[in-house]
């Protein structure tokens, strides 16, 4: 008798569960399949990186007006990256519903990775600075720091450009799969650099008296940092990982609007404001043993 009365009580609420489910499933298609709402999230996209874009140029300039007797610091390719990558994604995103259609595909993965690339190197460029302060404060050799970031860059765009030029001979799902995985790969490098010499920065500035002169601004700085660009490319890593073997989670394709919106927000557009913003002080007008010309 009790599992009669159990099971008609139960058969109703799974039947609601399961209409409520293909009601959602309904309309999640529904989404995904307007012209309406992939034009809002990818043309939101776009203004969202022209802003950021044109962020990084304001304080490019502004960096240049105040230090025009320097080269080209570290700083300034930092600044002149962000507005790059933000630019490149903003015409990408604004042409998406051209990009996305490219009836050859490895056009449309060079557009939609390069940039992610170009993303990478430049907030690797953020480690390298942070890796150099480290090694100069432990009175550790600094000069060979450089040769490993462009050494590491260098083999992350040799093997993308082999991977896409492959493609381009031979459209091989496998191949494909190689060069998603390569991706998680290249963010899992920036997520443990900045883990790395974050962390050992952030733990070198504590060790520092109380009284230290910009202590407390520069421990907020590092530690805000280092956590906006590992949970950054922590959630790049995981996202991309899950598309190589779950087609509904493909971030290339144009019917997955209110992913992708939400994917680029999280990994580049949040962190690269948030980043600008934090590091939106200008460098003193003297010179500085720490503010130097990139060689």
């Amino acid at each position: 008798m009790r599992e009669l009365v159990s099971s008609s009580t139960s058969s109703p609420t799974a039947a609601l569960v399961a209409a409520g489910h293909a009601a959602l499933r309904g309309w999640w298609e529904e989404v995904n399949e307007s012209p309406a709402w992939q034009d809002g999230a990818f043309f939101s996209l776009t203004a969202a990186y022209a802003l950021v874009s044109a962020v990084a140029l304001i304080q490019l300039v502004r960096i240049q007006r105040r230090v025009p007797e320097f080269g080209w610091t570290t700083q300034k390719v930092f600044h002149l990256m962000n507005f790059v990558v933000n630019g490149v994604r903003a015409v990408v995103f604004g042409f998406h519903a051209y990009v996305f259609l490219l009836q050859t595909k490895v056009y449309k993965l060079v557009l939609l990775d390069l940039p992610g690339l170009l993303f990478f190197s430049a907030y690797t460029l953020l480690v390298l600075f942070w890796a150099e302060i480290y090694h100069q404060a432990r009175s550790l050799p600094t000069d060979k720091l450089r040769i490993i970031y462009l050494a590491v860059n260098s083999i992350v765009y040799a093997i993308q450009i082999c991977i896409w030029v492959y493609l381009g001979i031979n459209d091989n799902a496998l191949v494909e799969l190689v060069s998603k995985i390569f991706i998680v790969s290249v963010s899992a490098v920036a997520l443990l650099g900045f883990a790395v010499y974050g962390g050992r920065l952030f733990v070198l500035l504590r060790r520092f008296p109380i009284e230290s002169k910009g202590r407390k601004k520069k421990l907020y700085e590092v530690g805000t940092v280092t956590t906006i660009c590992c949970t950054c490319f922590l959630i790049r890593c995981i996202v991309v990982a899950v598309s190589a073997f779950d087609a509904d989670v493909s971030l290339e394709v144009l019917d997955h609007p209110i992913l992708d919106f939400f994917y680029y927000m999280l990994t580049e557009i949040l962190p690269s404001a948030l980043v600008l913003f934090i590091l939106r002080k200008l460098p003193p007008k003297r010179a500085s043993a720490q503010y130097h010309p990139i060689n």
